[in-house]
């Protein structure tokens, strides 16, 4: 079997659609992978927030067009910027072991969140870790960053920015984490749901390519991600909503948290549960359900009324 896959350009995307093409091809029935470079409209529209022109799922529409005319066979994606409902006709085949989950701060001379000047700017167009930029220290200036990483980091060299926020796990991939001054653990900063855990994406009716996908998922990374993407589900969350979901799996038991906070960090609601890994899924809606009696939704509405 030849497999075509769709990437996006960005030196990240190449790398990661790279790292599955070397697993495909050590599998048995697989003869030769080849990549697709594309360019989306998320990677084209630079000047204007994700929010404003659409989230990102501008960044998989046009993979999952080159799947559906035939010209692709599967997509591999950062799992933290896909929807949390997949569109018709579309399947995660295969969830990839999860790498570094933490987020990243990059600062000049290496200063760390709490040495950072008084009212230092840092870049960053996540809701989610401006929130909690926020409640760390309410001083701050979060202001848009947009970009791939490299031209995130030129941006910080120039000094538009004291510091910004970069994904550990994409820094890591491409060599640059040196370039990490602190990374913040869960109870600092909450991750995005399913942040550092690569996913590849295919036809729903392609039962072959499939079957073959499935044996690239990592069981754990499969029920943490599906309890975190549950919660982003239930809340009816989007990609850019100031969510947070982390899951760990311990001795049988899985430990979830998720936090739903307001992006000036005044205001924040926050819950936590635990039970076995095969119900990930049960867990997940258990805990948007708790979030939403503490009041999650009427948050997530007056943040979205604001920044739509």
């Amino acid at each position: 079997m030849k497999i075509r896959i769709a990437t996006r350009k960005s030196a990240l995307a190449l790398w990661q659609a790279e790292h599955v093409a070397e697993r495909l091809a050590a599998l048995p029935g697989v003869t030769s992978t080849e990549l697709l470079p594309m360019s989306t409209r998320g990677d084209e529209i630079l000047d204007r927030s994700l929010q404003k022109i659409g989230g990102k799922g501008l960044f998989i529409k046009e993979l999952e067009v080159a799947m559906q005319n035939g010209a692709a066979d599967l997509a591999v994606h950062s799992m933290k910027d896909v929807p949390a409902d997949m569109p018709a006709g579309f399947c995660l085949a295969a969830i990839l072991e999860r790498a570094n989950h933490a987020d990243a701060l990059v600062s000049k001379d290496k200063l760390q969140i709490d040495e950072l000047p008084a009212g230092a700017r840092i870049g960053s167009s996540s809701l989610r870790r401006q929130a909690q930029l926020k409640m760390m220290r309410p001083d701050i200036q979060v202001e848009p960053l947009r970009g791939n990483v490299n031209t995130r980091l030129a941006k910080l060299e120039s000094g538009e920015f004291d510091a910004i926020i970069l994904a550990a796990a994409g820094l890591e991939r491409l060599g640059l984490e040196h370039h990490i001054s602190q990374q913040f653990s869960p109870q600092e900063m909450l991750p995005a749901a399913a942040q550092g855990v690569l996913g590849i994406e295919c036809l729903e009716g392609n039962t072959a390519l499939r079957t073959l996908l499935e044996q690239l998922s990592d069981e754990t990374a499969l029920q943490t991600t599906t309890a975190e993407r549950t919660i982003a589900r239930v809340l009816q969350a989007n990609c850019q909503s100031p969510v947070a979901a982390h899951a760990t799996i311990d001795a049988g038991s899985l430990h979830l948290s998720a936090l739903v906070a307001h992006p000036d960090g005044t205001s924040s609601i926050s819950a936590s549960d635990s039970g076995p890994v095969s119900a990930a899924a049960e867990i997940g809606a258990a805990l948007a359900e708790s979030l939403l009696q503490q009041g999650a939704r009427e948050l997530l509405d007056s943040i979205e009324a604001v920044h739509d």
